[in-house]
């Protein structure tokens, strides 16, 4: 099946049904209890620095786990992976002096993902898609890291719009979406946004490859890192014209849902969600269980907020299961129309109809 053909399915598909993301990466990595040789391979087993911690390189050192873990999420009955590929820029590999490494790093978990959609696909005959996953960086535009210099950056919009043109260069001819997720600064959104927007010059080839994008509120505040409400949050990225938007991470679904149902009432696309399985313990561990989780979200299924549902940290595929169950019959969100209005943000949203 080709992107185009897939694309239509899930197109189809999402009229008649909530779509079912995997669940997280990071947890499973965590069960595989990987040392650092684990980590190194053969291939790096003489690095000069720890390796331990970077998920992304096991693409290249561990790609049957990693695709076993993509499978795993599949069978679970996830319509779409995301690639593990969350950290696989150069300005994020730096930790692990690995910047030349990324972007072969950002392909290799590309196609470890289409390789698992198609061999899942093959068999079962129903469409598997693969999101290209591009995390926030390590680093900000939008806030100083020096308390002492407001002004200062540690790196330019420019520095961010590359290594993120550079990732999508390197996953486009495996994916089937981009997905900008766990965004605590939208102005790093913003120079992700401008690299897929860029690359679609540069490579026409692809240029039909949806964005999705997803948002982080970290805390009970109810706004980004960098301060955005989330009906300001969407007016920032909306331009980008996303096939789903939505959030993730931070919280679990119990204190997130307040703002996908302010997302859904704002936006005038599909919504996607994906919460933490709860809030972590004292040992940063997480305790919801599976069918915990999913009465959460068959709430808000019920309560026409979902276009696309799934797990962030803590989840695993039992958690996938029965979030898929729980869905399984239940109509999506249907896309609103809004009226036409100038619609702008700084911290806080400003209509002018």
């Amino acid at each position: 099946m080709t992107r185009q053909d897939r694309l239509a399915a899930l197109n189809a598909l999402a009229t008649q049904r909530i779509l079912v993301l995997d669940g997280a990466m990071g947890t499973q990595i965590q069960g595989l209890k990987l040392d650092e040789d684990g980590y190194r391979g053969t291939r790096f087993a003489d690095w000069p620095v720890s390796v331990k911690g970077n998920n992304d390189m096991l693409n290249l050192t561990q790609p049957e786990a990693i695709k076993a873990i993509h499978k795993a999420y599949f069978e679970a009955g996830s319509h779409i992976v995301e690639t593990n590929t969350f950290s696989a820029t150069t300005i994020a590999q730096a930790d692990y002096k690995m910047e030349e490494l990324a972007d072969e790093i950002a392909r290799e978990g590309a196609r470890l993902a289409r390789e698992a959609a198609d061999e899942v696909e093959g068999a079962s005959g129903i469409v598997r898609a693969v999101a290209g996953a591009i995390g926030p960086t390590n680093k900000t535009l939008s806030i100083s890291p020096n308390v002492n210099d407001p002004g200062y950056r540690d790196v330019t919009f420019e520095d961010v719009r590359k290594t993120y043109i550079a990732q999508v260069r390197a996953m486009a001819p495996y994916v089937d979406f981009f997905l900008i997720e766990t965004i605590f600064d939208t102005l790093n959104a913003k120079a992700a946004i401008k690299a897929i927007l860029d690359f679609r010059v540069e490579a026409p080839e692809y240029a039909d490859i949806p964005v999705l994008i997803s948002g982080t509120i970290t805390d009970a505040s109810g706004r980004t890192l960098s301060g955005q409400t989330t009906e300001a949050f969407w007016n920032s990225v909306r331009h980008a014209r996303p096939w789903a938007v939505g959030l993730n991470c931070a919280l679990g679904a119990k204190e997130l849902r307040q703002y996908v149902a302010e997302m859904s009432r704002v936006a005038d696309t599909r919504i996607i969600a994906y919460p933490n399985a709860g809030l972590p313990n004292a040992f940063g561990e997480y305790d919801e269980t599976p069918a915990e989780t999913a009465a959460f979200i068959r709430d808000w299924a019920k309560g026409k907020l979902l276009n696309v549902v799934g797990g962030c940290c803590g989840t695993t595929p039992n958690h996938i299961r029965a979030i898929a169950e729980c869905v399984e019959g239940v109509d999506p969100r249907a896309i609103p129309a809004r009226p036409q209005a100038m619609r702008l943000a700084g911290l806080e949203p400003f209509e002018l109809a």
